[in-house]
């Protein structure tokens, strides 16, 4: 009797294993909120105390507790860098650019001598207000160029918002490189290259246009992990 009891009940359990098979894997969710606390503004609203620029003289400024990035003709890539660098860290911050206009947000960056100037080298968050509509991908500038497209992901493409401010949230961990722009998951890859870097505003070459397109940060603060 208790071996015909054990049978019933082991036929039980592989049922309710079978009818709990799991599907495919869900896309990896947002690292739970932590505590307001840990966010550190890398931009005071007031002056560029800890930024250095590199690479092409385009013009920064403050505007209204924002830094605008204004292009200048004959110039190439501008880059306004942190000076310090990180490597695990959550970043976020609001941006506004010219529809003419392309720029991205360097992570985990380096720079190197090229002649006169300082060449900005590494990942780079896209901003592309063109028809493409690629903001939140992930091209390495000066490198192996495109490491994460959004040509597979519509609803990213769709998510930036044109001559509006649009929300960036990007986070580096390990070789995980993730990136969100308005709320909607964007770039999603790893690639280990380069653990550690400074991060940077670009504004993008225009050859010899002479009029000023412009590009805006605001709110840029960071969260860093595991105290690196």
């Amino acid at each position: 009797m208790l071996k015909f009891l054990g049978l019933i009940a082991g036929v039980l359990v592989v049922g309710c294993a079978s009818r709990a098979a799991p599907g495919p894997a869900p896309r990896r969710a947002e690292r739970p909120a932590r505590a307001e606390s840990d966010w550190r503004m890398l931009f005071d609203g007031q002056s560029l105390d800890g930024w250095v620029q590199r690479g092409g003289r385009a013009e920064y400024r403050i505007e209204e507790g924002a830094i605008v990035g204004a292009t200048r003709a004959n110039q190439p890539n501008s880059f306004l860098c942190t000076k310090e660098e990180f490597g695990d860290f959550e970043l976020d911050l609001e941006f506004k650019v010219d529809r003419e206009l392309n720029s991205g947000i360097q992570v985990r960056s380096q720079a190197r001598a090229e002649g006169a100037m300082e060449r900005v080298y590494g990942y780079q968050i896209e901003i592309d207000p063109g028809p493409r509509a690629w903001t939140g991908g992930v091209y390495e500038e000066a490198g192996r160029g495109w490491l994460f497209d959004l040509s597979g992901n519509e609803e990213a493409r769709a998510a930036f918002r044109p001559g509006e401010w649009n929300h960036f949230r990007i986070e580096c961990a390990g070789p995980a490189i993730r990136t969100w722009i308005n709320g909607v998951p964007a770039a999603d890859f790893t690639d280990s290259l380069t653990p550690r870097g400074f991060i940077a505003l670009q504004v993008h070459g225009v050859g010899a246009r002479q009029d000023e397109l412009t590009v805006r940060w605001r709110g840029i603060r960071i969260r860093s992990q595991n105290g690196r």
